[in-house]
């Protein structure tokens, strides 16, 4: 079984969908973290974004593994949490519209995904990596609401950044998202939509549960 859990920047989609995926006992694949563990490849390695053969050339020597207890490994070395850090978040978007990396972790999302039942989250998983999802959920939040979610997440992780600084990134990420001319984020026609900005944590998880129970 495919859940495909879509939605913009700060929903609360990846927390969300990993506490899907624990309840459940499927695989839970958080496609952001694999564009982030690309991003990070391309800074370290200080690839433009205008070349594409240099940008080929490093897609063929990305390897990432994804381990059971949700840890990602970029050519074999664990950067579960250097992916969240400020220089990766600022340059994400920008290596996310570039086709020839969706489509190589497209090719990496199907993959990872056979043989397993998986709650798979990103932007593109029900209008493109799995439009036959058995379920495609699209989360939204006002901006605002999801600026404020990640200024306190990054304010307990000693992250100092203004909330300002954060409203204006989520403002621009959306805009990037939404308008780049490969796989945007947009909802599938047949996705069913939860505002999260009201709802706990534990409340998004439930409807979800409920949604793939038939409780809803």
């Amino acid at each position: 079984m495919i859940i495909a859990i879509d939605g913009p920047s700060a929903s609360g989609k990846s927390t969300t969908a990993k506490l899907v995926a624990k309840k459940l006992n499927f695989l839970h694949i958080d496609t952001g973290a694999m564009y982030r563990a690309v991003t990070l490849y391309f800074l370290d390695h200080k690839v433009s974004l205008k070349n594409p053969t240099q940008i080929q050339h490093s897609l063929d020597n990305i390897d990432l593994k994804l381990s059971t207890d949700g840890k990602l490994f970029l050519n074999g070395r664990d950067v579960s949490e250097t992916i969240r850090e400020n220089p990766v978040t600022n340059f994400v978007s920008q290596v996310s519209s570039i086709s020839a990396v969706r489509d190589r972790m497209v090719d990496l999302q199907r993959k990872l995904s056979r043989n397993h039942n998986v709650v798979m989250e990103g932007r593109d998983i029900g209008t493109r990596v799995f439009p036959d999802a058995d379920y495609k959920i699209f989360i939204v939040a006002d901006v605002d609401i999801r600026s404020k979610r990640r200024y306190l997440e990054m304010r307990e992780k000693g992250v100092k950044i203004s909330y300002e600084s954060i409203l204006k990134d989520l403002i621009e990420r959306d805009r990037i998202d939404s308008t780049r001319e490969h796989s945007p984020l947009k909802k599938a026609d047949d996705a069913i939509v939860i505002d999260t900005t009201r709802l706990t944590i534990e409340e998004q998880v439930e409807k979800i549960i409920d949604i793939v129970q038939g409780n809803h």
